[in-house]
């Protein structure tokens, strides 16, 4: 700028200076904060009065910090200054006025009363743009460069003297709210609070404003916000996207006010193809296009308007003008439609913006259930629950979430599923079979693939995508993201209890399908998969979203250094990405056991399958999606342990690694998990579980309890009962009774109601139990029944029972995880002995006994080295109870409160007050 007639206002240099903040809104609150943050002392705040019960945000903030707040309807009555307003003003002794956005008239002895006078904020390149309208001007009459000024304030209107200005490129297609939002806005407070700097310094220039190029242009309202079509199409882009989104371009089509938003000049000749719509007063048609509507200047040159308008409110896509019929069936996009509700409501906010964040902006819980209800009256097919802006808060997420919603119950039908389909168990089940990552299900990389194979036949069932090292990092990223930036993380505790809950209830109504997958792809017999793999995993999800608000942490008493007063307390916080590892044994309930506890904290995860059971888990992927959880937050990896397992384990972005499998693969994760990045482990390992039968026990009940601490699921059971100790004088009608209830039981098709038990889970697990069972037999032990493969197709293998069992044996120290029952006696009344053999195990999964006498039953439950000891029963896990392991069963518990624990950081705060 020419700097001719120029002054700077010379003197002392000010360190700081007591200002009044006159103005309001977002703008006026960050310049507030600017000054405070510089060490100006605000000796007062003027504000506009409340609107419907909310400060502004400028009253807000200076009212955290104890600045006295002002909020005057008005300055001024009938021309003249209000003495008592003014004096009020005085009062708090100003040095300078700070006017960032003032919608007031504020009378000159307020503006001359401070000593270094009053600056004000400009979105206008001065003297180009006076007046209210400034930035709508800029667009329409083309400008090349935009900008602001900060001037001195005087008794003219945006005439005073120039301090400073910063200018921009203003891009083609800019609207009021882009070109506010990109440089207006955030420059605009530096530039303001750099402005003061200058007045403290004492270098504060004061230029004249001069008369050439000197514009003021009227307020623009809906009444001269009219098109005029006769003109180029440059100058009607203007037109339209000065006045986007307020008040509005319009012209009149078809007999009704039409409003024009989001124009696009169009670089080359338009297509010809769409539907003429006869607009009066335009040179020649416009054209409804898929894109949107064509419109053509007298030039004959085209602009792309996106979105129209219709006088009840309505807005549509411009390319749905003729097929949404008559105007009075045209529906609002979800954009505009939320527009016009967060406007209504935010009323202290200047733009609606797409980082706009609802509650920031001083929205409280009543403006949730009037949002919520306003939507429904504008969209009767959106279904919106108040959770839904809680988890959606900023306009942007809120308009995603919509048009999910509106696309079909949160997201339903975005999502794509290549089905393997059969026909199977008197119903068709519906199986994806790619891998899971960011809410997506992809193929593997390089498109690999494996065949899962149904256990009842060998058969193959169909094939499986094979995760690589480069799919592992596209699901930790994507879950990463998922937790620190996504609407997951920013999520209230009670509404993620609610989304698992809703998880839960599509389990239940998924029960008959998921038990038949895990029936034929585990083997596990159809009814148990029912009750116990299904029935459980439900249980589980249902338990832990309970959890999900009631994570807490404490207060905690702290010596004090008098005369401070210190508090300390402590917060339970997520652990981040999490990765979980489960085994094929119970496939679908061991992810709800892990997985479960880890949402419920709040984490993301990333969990590897067993390869030989994918299906459960990638079928739970889809019920996640259907139940509303965020892109990102599960990942379902099907893969090998030693590639995916591996990866996951040294992976620098997994905080929390989860595990149930083999002792000897524990070890490795645990190394590998200290190497990487010392990440937090929990470990459900081996077991060679005791169960300790005394002869004064009630027999059936220990008889049939026995059965099942062995066979229960084929015997692939982490806390099966690995070895019987069975007190000698009851010993030999125990196994009698036991022989005769194992050659009833009945072995076939686990989809047969009727099927005691089923296959093996897979080939080589089969090979491995005849191994063992020949192994037993060649150093000596019994073989009273089993031990073979059954003679029909499949992995079947025979429910075995061995005795004179010893205990240097390998099979009285290995676990077979199998149906093969292991006795050895013990000597009548010796209770050390049989607990020092009991607990002579690396071991420590779980243990039982059974006896009618509760002083023994108290002392062997207190003896015995194991994470679980059940009395007068077996198998008797329950959500709520914790479990986990001692030894070399590793650590760590699942299920219950303290399965939080495992999902959780806590974080120590100290305050000084």
């Amino acid at each position: 700028h020419d700097l001719r007639g120029s002054e700077t206002i010379a003197g002392s240099r000010i360190s700081t200076m007591k200002i009044a903040v006159i103005g309001q809104s977002l703008f006026g609150q960050e310049v507030y904060k600017e000054l405070k943050n510089d060490g100006h002392t605000i000796v007062g705040v003027f504000t506009i009065p409340d609107k419907d019960g909310k400060a502004d945000p400028l009253a807000t903030e200076a009212e955290k910090d104890a600045v006295p707040v002002f909020k005057f309807p008005r300055w001024r009555l009938k021309g003249k200054s209000i003495p008592e307003v003014v004096d009020q003003y005085k009062a708090v002794g100003a040095e300078l006025n700070v006017l960032p956005f003032c919608s007031q008239f504020i009378p000159m002895d307020v503006i001359d009363h401070p000593k270094h006078g009053s600056i004000i904020y400009h979105p206008s390149l001065l003297p180009r743009h006076r007046g209210a309208s400034a930035i709508n001007w800029t667009l329409i009459h083309g400008d090349k460069k935009g900008g602001f000024t900060v001037f001195w304030a005087d008794d003219g209107l945006d005439t005073g003297p120039i301090l400073l200005q910063r200018e921009c490129d203003v891009e083609p297609d800019d609207t009021v709210n882009s070109i506010y939002k990109r440089f207006l806005f955030p420059e605009g407070v530096k530039g303001t609070v750099e402005a003061v700097r200058m007045i403290a310094a004492g270098t504060a220039l004061k230029i004249i404003q001069p008369e050439e190029g000197a514009t003021y242009e009227c307020i623009q309202k809906k009444d001269n916000a009219k098109i005029d079509w006769n003109q180029p199409a440059e100058a009607i882009h203007n037109w339209i996207r000065g006045n986007d989104k307020v008040p509005g371009a319009w012209a009149e089509v078809d007999g009704q006010k039409l409003t024009f938003y989001g124009s696009t000049l169009v670089d080359n000749n338009p297509s010809t193809k769409g539907q003429p719509l006869e607009i009066p007063g335009a040179g020649r048609p416009g054209l409804v296009t898929k894109a949107g509507l064509v419109l053509f200047g007298n030039d004959d040159k085209a602009l792309l308007v996106r979105n129209l308008q219709f006088e009840d409110g309505k807005m549509i896509s411009a390319g749905q003008y003729f097929s949404m019929g008559s105007s009075a069936a045209v529906e609002l996009t979800e954009e505009e439609k939320a527009f016009a509700v967060w406007k209504s409501i935010l009323t202290n906010v200047e733009q609606v913006e797409d980082s706009t964040d609802f509650f920031k902006s001083g929205a409280a819980s009543m403006d949730v259930v009037r949002l919520v209800e306003e939507v429904k009256l504008r969209a009767s097919d959106l279904q919106l629950q108040n959770e839904d802006v809680y988890m959606a808060t900023t306009f942007q997420e809120f308009i995603q979430m919509c048009v999910r919603k509106l696309r079909g119950e949160d997201g339903e039908e975005e999502l794509v599923v290549d089905y393997v389909e059969k026909n199977v168990n008197n119903m068709t089940i519906r199986m994806p079979h790619q891998l899971f990552i960011n809410g997506e299900y992809v193929d593997a990389e390089g498109g690999k693939t494996y065949k899962t194979i149904n256990p009842t036949d060998g058969e193959p069932i169909c094939d499986v995508s094979l995760a690589q090292i480069s799919d592992v990092e596209k699901a930790v990223s994507a879950a990463k993201e998922a937790f620190d930036e996504g609407e997951w993380g920013k999520m209230n505790p009670r509404d993620r209890g609610r989304l698992m809950y809703r998880l839960a209830d599509l389990m239940e109504q998924h029960q008959e399908e998921l038990a038949t997958i895990e029936s034929i792809d585990s083997g596990a017999v159809y009814t148990l998969a029912l009750k116990t793999h299904v029935g459980m995993s439900i249980q589980t999800f249902r338990y832990f979203a309970g959890w999900c608000d009631k994570i807490q942490g404490c207060t905690i008493p702290i010596n004090q250094a008098r005369p401070n007063r210190n508090i300390t307390f402590t917060k339970k916080e997520p652990v981040g990405v999490c990765a979980i590892v489960i085994p094929w044994n119970y496939p679908l309930m061991m992810l709800a056991w892990k997985t479960a506890a880890c949402l419920a904290a709040g984490n993301t995860v990333v969990l590897k399958p067993a390869q030989v059971t994918p299906l459960t888990a990638l079928k739970f992927a889809e019920l996640t999606v259907r139940a509303g959880f965020p892109k990102g937050v599960v990942n379902i990896l099907p893969g090998s342990g030693f590639l995916v397992g591996q990866r996951l384990s040294d992976h620098p972005d997994i905080r929390k690694l989860g595990f149930t499998g083999s002792t000897e693969i524990g070890k490795q994760i645990m190394k590998s998990c200290a190497v990487s990045n010392v990440k937090k482990v929990s470990l459900e390992l081996g077991g060679k579980s005791p169960l300790i039968i005394f002869s004064d026990c009630d027999l059936d009940k220990a008889v049939r309890m026995g059965m099942s601490s062995v066979f229960f699921n084929k015997g692939e059971n982490c806390i099966a009962a690995g070895r019987l100790f069975v007190e000698e004088s009851l010993h030999d009608t125990f196994v009698q009774r036991v022989v005769e209830e194992v050659k009833k039981m009945r072995i076939g098709d686990p989809l047969d109601r009727s099927t005691d038990h089923g296959p093996q889970n897979h080939k080589a697990h089969m090979d491995k139990l005849v191994e063992y069972a020949n192994t037993g037999v060649k150093e000596g032990a019994k073989l009273i029944c089993g031990g073979k493969q059954v003679g029909r197709p499949g992995f079947f293998f025979e429910p075995t029972v061995f005795t004179n069992v010893q205990d240097n044996m390998f099979i009285a120290k290995e676990e077979s995880f199998g149906p093969i029952m292991i006795i050895s006696k013990f000597k009548n009344g010796d209770v050390d002995g049989v607990l020092k053999r009991a607990n002579d195990t690396e071991f420590g999964l779980a243990s039982g006994v059974f006896t009618r006498d509760i002083s023994k039953a108290l002392y062997v439950s207190e003896k015995l080295k194991a994470g679980t000891v059940f009395v007068n029963t077996y198998n008797k896990t329950d959500v709520a109870a914790p479990f986990g392991g001692f030894k070399q069963s590793g650590f760590g518990k699942d299920l219950g409160q303290e399965a939080l624990n495992e999902y959780l950081c806590t974080k120590a705060v100290t305050i000084e007050y």
